[in-house]
């Protein structure tokens, strides 16, 4: 079907880390017709329509919310554009899982998205936040992007003119909503060997130093600009003393203190407190005010 809605949904099945209350409903749109179609039911759902990918990002609070969750779910496989200049395009829809990108991308000997290897999160919600590691943010691989709004449809957007920032993507369309359709990245070409390399030492070092296996929402905090190369969010949480700090079901990792952690049973309640004891900590210590991330709906 183009257009599925559901009616009163949990959040807690919808996000990584296990958490979060009912939600209006949630419309998942499978292809183009199905967008004109969530254009005109939109308006009448009775909430505030928030754009979901795979929920690798998020901190919902257990209260009922008054949104209509959308998600697209265009996760056709990727498609490779060759250009005069040398370099390559890849078109991805924006249902599709990040690492399904990065490998389809190594197997075609396309190099420029190995650093994102480990990576959780769909192609839209990973342009919307800017996803980013080891030096590698996905803003600046992006050729354009494809937009839809209920007001102007679907719209392509070059990469030049949008607005990129620390986990952060702005298309300049003056839209309350919108919602990320599709994307195309520019690469270059390498031997799949030797990119295949790079991935495994990305995600032997991701693993290493990450809890990849656990429940939880990625970095909880963004790193604070202007500090000694080291001396990020995790490493400010350390230090403050609140590695592996536990309330509930939630804690602090034991691998990585910026990430916080379902460990089982854990409630929105104690991650927001948990939250916020961290960063209270990381004040008293440093005098520094840590941003959250991850994206909290309260």
């Amino acid at each position: 079907m183009p257009l599925t809605l559901t009616r009163d949904v949990l959040l807690k099945e919808r996000t990584t880390l296990r958490l979060g209350g009912p939600a209006l409903a949630e419309a998942v749109v499978s292809c183009e017709a199905g967008l004109d179609e969530l254009a005109r039911v939109l308006p009448g759902l009775g909430g505030r329509p928030l754009a979901l990918g795979a929920g690798s990002n998020l901190l919902a609070a257990d209260p009922p919310h008054a949104l209509v969750l959308v998600r697209a779910a265009n996760n056709a496989p990727a498609q490779i554009f060759k250009q005069q200049d040398g370099t390559t395009l890849v078109r991805a829809g924006a249902g599709l899982r990040l690492p399904r990108l990065v490998g389809f991308c190594q197997r075609a000997g396309l190099t420029g998205l190995e650093g994102l290897t480990g990576v959780p999160g769909r192609i839209g919600g990973s342009v919307a936040m800017n996803a980013g590691s080891y030096g590698v943010e996905l803003g600046a691989r992006l050729s354009r992007v494809r937009i839809w709004t209920p007001e102007t449809g679907l719209t392509w957007r070059e990469a030049r003119d949008c607005s990129f920032g620390y986990r952060h993507f702005d298309p300049r369309m003056g839209a309350s909503f919108w919602l990320i359709w599709e994307a195309e990245f520019i690469l270059l070409a390498d031997k799949p060997f030797a990119i295949r390399k790079r991935m495994e030492e990305n995600y032997a070092r991701k693993k290493a130093t990450q809890p990849v296996t656990a429940k939880s929402a990625g970095c909880v905090f963004k790193n604070p600009q202007g500090l000694p190369a080291g001396m990020g969010a995790g490493r400010l949480l350390d230090e403050a003393g609140c590695k592996g700090k536990r309330l509930g079901g939630m804690a602090f990792s034991t691998v990585h203190a910026n990430f916080l952690v379902n460990e089982g049973g854990g409630t929105a309640a104690e991650a927001l407190e948990l939250l916020e004891h961290g960063r209270a900590m990381v004040f008293d210590r440093f005098s520094l005010n840590l941003e959250t991330e991850v994206v909290v709906l309260t």
